[in-house]
C-alpha cells in the first residue's frame, strides 16, 4: 500500500523554500516529490540531509549531463551507452570506471553535482506540486550523497531567477531584520565570507531596502539571500516594523537586475 502524504504543498501558494523549511525541521527519512506537467523530480532526505536526486526529465540524465560538462568525449558517451544497452541492469558509474574513462572519485564528484543540479533547478519551478512521504528510502544500491538541506535552500535561492518575487514576500521596504541565529546554524548552512558579511549587517535598525542595496553583493544577489535568512529562521522582523512589515501594491522599487 502507498505511504500517505505528510505534506503537500502548491508552488503557486507556497514557495519551494517555505516547503523544504517545514520539511526541514522533521529531520526524518523520506522523499520529497516534485511534479510539473509530465515531468516528476525526487529527493530523498534523511536525517536532515539529502542524500540522493532523480528526475524523469531525459535533459537531466547522468550521461548527458558528463558530457554536457566536458567529462565524457562524445565517442565515450557512445560507447558507454552502447555497453549499458547490452546490460541494462549495469549502472553508468561502473561502466565508465571499467571502461577507464572516469576513475571512482570522479563519478562520485559527478555523482554529487548532477543530483545538485536535479535539487537547484526545481528552484526555478513557479507552478506544480510538492509532496513528501516519511518512511524507508531504499536506496540500498545507490550512491548516496550528504547535503544538509538547509545549505540546499540557501544555494538553491541563490540560483532563483525571479528576486523581485521573493523580495516581495519579505515585506515593504521599510522593514527592519534583526538577528535570530546561533553560531551553529551559520556553521550547517556553510555561510562562505560575503553571505556572513550580508547576515552581520542585519541588526535591528537598517531596512531592507538599505540591507539589499548597500551589501556587499549585487541588489538582487542581497535580496535572494535575506530571503533565505528569513525562510531558515536567521533574521526576524523586528517587533518595531510590524507596521511596515506588510507588501506594499508598489512593491519595494529596488532595482533588481538578474541574468534572466
Amino acid at each position: 500500500m502507498e505511504r500517505p502524504y505528510h505534506y503537500r504543498g502548491d508552488l503557486r501558494q507556497t514557495a519551494l523554500p517555505e516547503m523544504l523549511t517545514l520539511i526541514q525541521r522533521t529531520r526524518v527519512a523520506g522523499v520529497i516529490e516534485a511534479r510539473m506537467g509530465e515531468f516528476t523530480k525526487k529527493v530523498w532526505l534523511e536525517n536532515g540531509y539529502v542524500v540522493h536526486a532523480a528526475s524523469s526529465d531525459l535533459a537531466d540524465s547522468l550521461g548527458g549531463f558528463l558530457r554536457q560538462s566536458g567529462r565524457l568525449s562524445d565517442g565515450q558517451f557512445q560507447a558507454a551507452m552502447e555497453r549499458r544497452g547490452q546490460d541494462s541492469n549495469r549502472r553508468l558509474g561502473e561502466i565508465l570506471i571499467e571502461m577507464g574513462a572516469l576513475s571512482p572519485a570522479q563519478i562520485y564528484q559527478a555523482i554529487r553535482e548532477h543530483a545538485e543540479g536535479i535539487v537547484w533547478s526545481l528552484f526555478s519551478w513557479e507552478a506544480g506540486t510538492v509532496t513528501f512521504r516519511m518512511g524507508d528510502l531504499e536506496l540500498a544500491d545507490t550512491v548516496r550523497i550528504q547535503i544538509p538541506l538547509r545549505q540546499v535552500i540557501v544555494q538553491g535561492v541563490k540560483r532563483a531567477a525571479n528576486a523581485k518575487s521573493l523580495v516581495a514576500k519579505l515585506g515593504g521596504r521599510e522593514v527592519v531584520f534583526e538577528a535570530a541565529y546561533r553560531f551553529e546554524d551559520l556553521i550547517e548552512v556553510a555561510l562562505d565570507a560575503e553571505e556572513y558579511s550580508l547576515l552581520a549587517q542585519v541588526d535591528g535598525k537598517r531596512t531592507l531596502y538599505e540591507l539589499c542595496t548597500t551589501g556587499p553583493m549585487s541588489a538582487a544577489d542581497n535580496a535572494r539571500l535575506l530571503y533565505a535568512y528569513s525562510v531558515l529562521g536567521l533574521i526576524r522582523k523586528s517587533a518595531t516594523s510590524e507596521s511596515a512589515a506588510a507588501p506594499s501594491s508598489s512593491g519595494i522599487k529596488i532595482k533588481l537586475k538578474t541574468d534572466s
